[in-house]
């Protein structure tokens, strides 16, 4: 993702402006697979700096999920390895990956975790250019393949204010260099 001021970054601070179950948290955000040392002593650093503890880390961030096959053993396996020892410390813990890459996602355990946030990544450009009828339809791989059926929303409707995030709000955050 092409973020001004997020360039060669792999760390940043601020506070969960989305809307979702850690919404408000104080954050570490990680960019791409990051070694535990590195992810522990930037958690010190920005508690050190700040009287309001990280309560959260946000995998993934600015879409550096590689978002692999299912069968991706190898890359799965590392980004669980990462995430899983924060969990463990009682960190909420957000990974941000693409709609395509949730089956490999429920191939591992993460999502057994109660303080595990998919944040699942929908591309959908021109969302306003869709008119009033759009509809989104959660769906299954193949017919009856793993769900009960599907959900269907109108596109319009999912459009409310309190799930509305600028992006002006992504600019609030403390890049470490």
């Amino acid at each position: 993702m092409n973020r001004p001021g997020h360039e060669d970054t792999n760390f940043f601070v601020g506070t969960e402006v989305e809307a979702s179950p850690v919404a408000g948290h104080r954050t570490l955000f990680v960019v791409g697979l990051q070694d535990a040392d590195q992810i522990m002593w930037q958690l010190g650093e920005s508690d050190h700096k700040s009287k309001n503890p990280i309560t959260h880390i946000y995998f993934g961030a600015n879409q550096s999920f590689p978002n692999p096959t299912m069968n991706d053993a190898g890359v799965w396996t590392a980004w669980e390895q990462m995430i899983q020892p924060w969990l463990d410390r009682g960190y909420w813990c957000t990974l941000d990956l693409d709609s395509s890459a949730v089956e490999g996602l429920c191939e591992g355990s993460l999502c057994e975790q109660a303080q595990f946030v998919p944040m699942i990544s929908v591309k959908l450009p021109y969302i306003k250019l869709l008119g009033y009828n759009a509809t989104i339809k959660l769906d299954d791989k193949d017919f009856k393949a793993t769900n009960p059926g599907v959900w269907c929303h109108s596109l319009h409707d999912l459009l409310d204010r309190k799930t509305f995030t600028s992006w002006d709000q992504y600019t609030k955050d403390e890049v470490i260099k």
